[in-house]
């Protein structure tokens, strides 16, 4: 069972902080490490902080604009209605998994994800395949909603439109319940930071926390002498890589010599003119410190270094 909370009339901030309060479906993939857009250190930091990120790019912006229309071709294809809810859905026995679904579907005890892609993400949704990120938010809205049915619809932009069928999964909910209650029981209500993924966000998220150090504070380093030697390993390993990638960009550009294009069937290489502007800082210093100093804007962050004792 669930509880209803009204999200009718709350404005974009307002829905935002609402969130906070519990996993979502869109987290759900990144929880469970199959979300190539976000990660856990992402939502650790969402839920964690007062800070609200309003995302306003053109690919959100596309898929919220065309809900409706995705809403409209699932039930000219399927002859199923369906209809908004101005409610978010949250669990009453796992009151840490919350739901903002998109559509539900009348007179069947089921629910509707609008998703829209580009062409070039077209071979995703091919022969039947979903993005499994998006499985998992279909299989979270089912745990948290009861519904045993969860459909997915999607334009592919210029493309197609296609949608799929879920039905509920009792191994696969059971498994979703625990890892998105292990992540936060453990991870958000005591705010322990997950272990690290290599990801962007982390090193944002590890720079927003711990933005700043103490001065000519030390602490012995135990325990990473063996991690350590492997960065070497792989510092060196790129090192070489990219030499050899100078070499083949080289012999490319000794080939073109002043032709701007080279096209075959397979690839096309441009070496075109690129025109840069930039301010002369150091001349404006020193001539117009003035200026200089009513422009110059100072930013703090760390640097990351490793040195042999």
């Amino acid at each position: 069972m669930y509880e209803k909370i009204s999200i009718a009339g709350l404005s974009n901030e307002e829905w935002l902080r609402l969130r906070k309060q519990g996993i979502g479906g869109s987290d759900a993939g990144a929880i469970c490490g199959v979300n190539p857009y976000s990660s856990q250190m992402k939502v650790f930091w969402d839920k964690t902080t007062e800070e609200v990120e309003e995302q306003d790019n053109e690919a959100i912006r596309i898929g919220h604009d065309l809900e409706e229309y995705v809403a409209k071709r699932f039930t000219e294809a399927t002859g199923l209605k369906v209809r908004k809810s101005n409610f978010m859905y949250r669990s009453k026995e796992y009151p840490y998994m919350v739901a903002d679904v998109d559509r539900l579907v009348i007179g069947e005890d089921a629910g509707l994800e609008c998703k829209t892609a580009s062409a070039y993400n077209a071979d995703k949704w091919s022969d039947g395949e979903i993005p499994l990120h998006y499985i998992m938010q279909c299989y979270h809205y089912m745990a948290v909603t009861g519904k045993r049915t969860w459909y997915i619809a999607c334009v592919i932009l210029g493309r197609e439109f296609t949608y799929r069928k879920l039905v509920w999964d009792d191994d696969l909910i059971s498994q979703l319940r625990a890892i998105e209650g292990d992540f936060w029981n453990n991870h958000i209500v005591p705010k322990v930071i997950p272990d690290p993924d290599g990801s962007k966000v982390c090193d944002e998220v590890l720079e927003k926390y711990f933005h700043v150090a103490k001065k000519a504070s030390s602490i012995e380093l135990v325990g990473f002498d063996e991690k350590l030697e492997r960065r070497e390993e792989i510092l060196a390993y790129i090192e070489e890589l990219q030499l050899e990638q100078k070499q083949i960009e080289q012999e490319i550009k000794l080939f073109m010599q002043d032709y701007e294009l080279a096209v075959n069937e397979h690839y096309r290489v441009s070496w075109s003119n690129v025109d840069t502007t930039r301010l002369d800082t150091k001349r404006i210093k020193q001539e117009k410190p003035e200026i200089y100093a009513d422009y110059a804007k100072t930013t703090s962050s760390r640097r990351f270094s490793v040195k042999a004792a």
